[in-house]
C-alpha cells in the first residue's frame, strides 16, 4: 500500500511540473518580440547619432555609436535579408570610419538607416 502511495505522489507531482514548465516557455516565447522592437529602436537612435557626429567629422563619436548600433542590432528579429543587409552596410560604414572618412560613411549609416527603419 505505502509504495502505491508513493508511485500516485511521484506522478502527481511529475503532471504538476510538466504543467508549470510549458507555461513558463509560452511567457519566454512573448519577450522577444517586445525586446526585438526595443532593439530595432535603440538601434535605429545609435546609427542617427553616428551619422550626425560622422556629418559634423567627429569619427570617434561615430565609431562608438555604430559599435553601440552592432550590439543591439545583435538580438533583432525580422526579415532575414534586409537585416544582413542592414548589418553589412553598418560594417561598410564603420570601416569608412576606420580609415577616416566621414563621407562615404555617412553614406553607408544613411543606407543602414533607412534599411534598419523597414525592419
Amino acid at each position: 500500500m505505502n509504495f502505491i502511495k508513493k508511485t500516485a505522489l511521484t506522478l502527481f507531482m511529475a503532471i504538476s511540473l510538466g504543467a508549470i514548465s510549458t507555461t513558463a516557455f509560452a511567457e519566454e516565447a512573448a519577450a522577444p518580440v517586445a525586446d526585438s522592437a526595443t532593439s530595432v529602436t535603440q538601434t535605429i537612435g545609435h546609427v542617427e547619432a553616428a551619422l550626425a557626429q560622422a556629418k559634423k567629422g567627429d569619427l570617434s563619436a561615430s565609431l562608438l555609436h555604430i559599435k553601440s548600433a552592432r550590439e543591439s542590432a545583435e538580438s533583432i528579429t525580422g526579415n532575414e535579408d534586409v537585416l544582413k543587409k542592414a548589418n553589412a552596410t553598418i560594417i561598410l560604414g564603420q570601416i569608412q570610419v576606420k580609415q577616416g572618412n566621414s563621407e562615404k560613411s555617412a553614406v553607408e549609416l544613411a543606407k543602414a538607416l533607412e534599411l534598419y527603419k523597414s525592419l
